[in-house]
């Protein structure tokens, strides 16, 4: 980041972490969670011990941090190496994220920027209008729909958690990510002590990956006797059974169509029907039993929003709730050939012009690297 934005940025973030504590804290077991942050155009530090708030607070106004995270795991020693810190557990967690869930909406709201003469367009280019260049960095601006489809697979995720694993809802806790997601954590003691591999594998029943035709009763071999799943079982076979018959009438109908049909055209469906129902997460994130998460309520350096919980996903609206930098007007000049909706006010599009923007909105077009302090 150029320095006249760094500049600009920590002095907003200097003010939210001063203003806005009461949103940022330590969770549950501070003290057995490994802490890190990163600073503007710096890297990251990493196996820091914070104790409660307090801590927290004063590491806060100290460094300023552009990000900060805790990690999901518990140690005996969490400050100390890897090797060191004597891993206790972990809670488990999940990433969803609009850029892989393969929206249409996304070219629509994707700018793409020339490095060399810093030339910006909507959607991927090939090569630049104005130099030629083909080389090109990308910066998206989510619109209402990404978090209305992120929110569907969040649904997703809680249903199978709840109905299949046994988790309880009040052990779920969902965020909005700071940028365009959801993160999801659950807080389980049957689940805490899972490995890595473990957790792979729940990831794969959660996606629906592997599935194969013999596990819903469709064999290569001796069709006349399959037994298709009910509507009223539990788990895939129930789900598979709901979108298959949707009603019980249609199912000995639909039933020989499929055993008409064969072997590799229900593999066929059972892959569409995959894309559809399984859950869309970021399986590197929920494997990893030493990852630091993202810090709810610390500001996400890729947009300017918050990571704040959300306690009622189907009104949550992130353009708002999670616009908490402050209002004061700054002067930038902006670069932004989409319209941005934040706080129930639109901003641009902007042709590289000086702009008088409120804060948050000024920060959100530095982050997303569409506008640049005076």
């Amino acid at each position: 980041m150029l320095e006249k934005n760094a500049v600009l940025v920590e002095s907003a973030l200097k003010e939210y972490y001063f203003n806005r504590f009461d949103v940022v804290h330590v969770p549950v077991r501070a003290s057995e969670r490994e802490f890190g942050y990163q600073k503007i155009n710096g890297g990251m530090i990493r196996h820091l011990a914070i104790k409660n708030n307090k801590e927290l607070h004063l590491l806060l106004m100290k460094e300023i941090p552009s990000d900060v995270y805790c990690s999901n795991a518990y140690y005996s020693f969490p400050n100390l190496p890897m090797a060191e810190k004597d891993w206790k557990g972990a809670d488990l967690i999940f990433d969803i994220d609009a850029k892989d869930l393969a929206l249409p909406c996304r070219k629509d709201h994707t700018v793409s920027k020339c490095t060399s003469c810093q030339n910006v367009g909507t959607g991927e280019q090939g090569k630049c209008s104005l130099c030629g260049s083909t080389k090109f960095e990308s910066a998206s601006v989510i619109c209402s729909n990404c978090i209305s489809e992120s929110k569907k697979e969040v649904k997703k995720l809680i249903d199978i958690l709840t109905s299949d694993l046994a988790i309880k809802k009040e052990e779920i806790d969902v965020y909005f990510s700071g940028n365009e997601g959801f993160h999801i954590r659950v807080t389980n003691n049957a689940y805490e002590t899972l490995g890595s591999q473990q957790r792979a594998d729940l990831v794969d029943y959660i996606m629906f990956n592997g599935v194969i035709p013999e596990t819903f009763g469709i064999r290569k071999q001796n069709n006349a006797k399959i037994l298709l799943p009910t509507t009223d079982e539990r788990g895939w076979r129930g789900r598979m059974a709901q979108n298959l018959f949707t009603t019980k009438a249609k199912t000995s109908r639909l039933t020989k169509q499929i055993i008409s049909e064969g072997y590799q055209s229900f593999q066929l469906r059972l892959e569409e029907i995959r894309q559809s129902m399984g859950v869309k997460v970021d399986p590197k994130v929920t494997m990893d039993i030493h990852r630091i998460f993202r810090l709810e309520g610390s500001i996400n350096s890729k947009s300017g929003l918050s990571k704040i919980q959300c306690s009622n996903l189907d009104s949550f609206d992130p353009f708002s709730e999670a616009c908490l930098l402050g209002e004061d007007e700054i002067k930038i000049i902006s670069n932004c050939p989409l319209s941005i909706k934040l706080k129930n006010k639109k901003y641009g599009p902007y042709n590289n012009e000086t702009v008088t923007l409120p804060k948050y909105a000024a920060v959100y077009l530095i982050c997303k690297g569409l506008g640049n302090a005076l």
